[in-house]
């Protein structure tokens, strides 16, 4: 796709892979634009049913390239929406919740900074034991604008939160997972992440659809609203085709063809 990032997809899922590895998959302006343009290529793939994210070389993303950027004009439009709710260095981790499919991000080596909030935009993150995290910008005198807060909701404890971003303290993967940045911790992430995403492929691609974005709901609708919004769902799948296939493939204990 480029020199920043290749897609390839079979058995209905697409593995993005960071592919700037001489600089540990740092983000500059090419980077950037490379994400965004692959999320973008996703959201209208045909028939695609999972995503998973990782990182070339010795770590999945190294954040910012600040040497690189600092060459570039002045990011002085941060409040220009570009992409729908998001700014452009927003959308390389926010965009990855808004595909219609679960995205599972495996990391290793590094996930720090702006690479931790690519991670946080995943449905799954899982992540080697070692992996070097952290919530960085506070070193380069910054706030973390990358939709890490609203990707973080719910899943880090508020006074944790705070902790790391006010010292941009270095935690490790199994930290990670301990504190709600990373779903699992595993030896070979991206071995475990494609075993997670051909489990995904043989449910019903409505049904995941449909979890997807009430799991995208849960944190700005009322309980009110999402009630209705479960009933919605599930009004729209049952007795549907793939829904009937999902049924038969298991009482006959075969695998499901869904179409």
């Amino acid at each position: 796709m480029s020199n920043r990032v290749s897609i390839t997809t079979s058995d209905h899922i697409a593995h993005v892979t960071l592919t700037r590895a001489d600089k540990i998959n740092a983000l500059d302006s090419a980077m950037f634009d490379a994400i965004i343009s692959a999320i973008d290529e996703l959201a209208v793939q045909p028939d695609l049913r999972a995503v998973v994210v990782s990182g070339e070389g010795r770590g999945f993303c190294a954040g910012l390239d600040m040497a690189s950027l600092q060459g570039d004009a002045a990011p002085t439009k941060l409040l220009e929406r570009t992409h729908g709710v998001t700014n452009r260095f927003q959308q390389v981790a926010w965009g990855w919740r808004t595909l219609p499919v679960p995205v599972i991000a495996a990391a290793h080596g590094v996930a720090i900074g702006g690479g931790l909030n690519i991670l946080s935009g995943a449905d799954i993150r899982i992540v080697h034991p070692d992996t070097r995290c952290s919530v960085m910008e506070m070193r380069w005198g910054l706030v973390p604008d990358m939709a890490g807060y609203p990707l973080w909701r719910g899943n880090v404890r508020d006074d944790v939160l705070r902790k790391l971003v006010y010292t941009n303290a270095e935690f490790s993967g199994t930290t990670a997972h301990e504190l709600g940045f990373a779903t699992e911790v595993a030896e070979d992430p991206l071995a475990r992440a494609m075993l997670l995403a051909h489990e995904i492929v043989g449910k019903n691609p409505d049904a995941i659809r449909a979890a997807k974005r009430l799991s995208n709901a849960l944190a700005h609708i009322s309980d009110e609203e999402l009630l209705l919004a479960e009933s919605r769902e599930q009004d729209d799948i049952i007795g549907q085709a793939n829904q009937t296939e999902a049924v038969m493939a298991k009482m006959e204990g075969r695998a499901p063809r869904f179409s």
